[in-house]
């Protein structure tokens, strides 16, 4: 029976939209050290990947039906985790845009904070909605033409800039909003008594509930 049930956790733990999470977040460092060592179609290939791998995580949790309260908490830390990276690095290459750069990481630093002082209360962070999803399709964009103007284009210093201007301002605008419809969800999560959003670590991680004593 214990053998039987280390499978069931493992599988719940392992399920595919739960293991292209984990993946996101495995790309991250070789995300890094490509971008920073001018190896850019790798770079660029990290990026697509770790896209095309938040973009069907949500499709087959629904496809599947193995929508998890991990999976919930997964999905996001890996968005945040890739961003805050992916923009370090390019903060490092290209300094002119590291005041843009600043809400992001503010951004999801803050977001962060929330989420760890929610479980903290024993309440459940809420789980990405579709302007957050929003910002980050939009992070990759920029990113990604990003990468391409500096690797593979012939492109005018000035013209970059403002290009990449344009892209990194609407998407810190995008990012903006979402944190603040965000902050609105911490608001009303913290002040919750419904049974639906308290915060068990164990359940989350095997998706059953801590069995009481035994008794005779």
């Amino acid at each position: 029976m214990k053998n039987e049930s280390q499978k069931q956790t493992l599988s719940y733990i392992f399920n595919v939209p739960n293991t292209l999470s984990f993946l996101r977040i495995l790309l991250v460092p070789f995300m890094a050290y490509f971008l920073l060592n001018n190896q850019i179609f790798l770079a660029f290939l990290m990026v697509a990947l770790s896209g095309l791998s938040d973009a069907f995580d949500g499709y087959f949790a629904r496809k599947l039906n193995q929508v998890t309260e991990l999976g919930k908490m997964l999905d996001p830390i890996a968005d945040k985790l890739t961003q805050v990276v992916a923009t370090v690095c390019i903060a490092v290459k290209f300094p002119q845009l590291i005041g843009i750069l600043v809400v992001f990481v503010v951004k999801e630093v803050l977001m962060s904070m929330g989420a760890a002082y929610l479980m903290h209360k024993n309440k459940k962070p809420g789980a990405a909605r579709w302007y957050g999803k929003a910002a980050t399709v939009l992070f990759y964009f920029s990113v990604a033409v990003i990468v391409l103007m500096d690797a593979f284009f012939t492109v005018e210093t000035k013209v970059f800039y403002v290009v990449s201007g344009i892209l990194l301002g609407l998407t810190a605008v995008m990012m903006l909003y979402a944190f603040v419809r965000y902050g609105m969800m911490f608001l009303q999560l913290l002040k919750s008594e419904d049974p639906k959003d308290a915060f068990d670590l164990h359940t989350v991680v095997t998706g059953k509930e801590k069995e009481g004593p035994k008794t005779d």
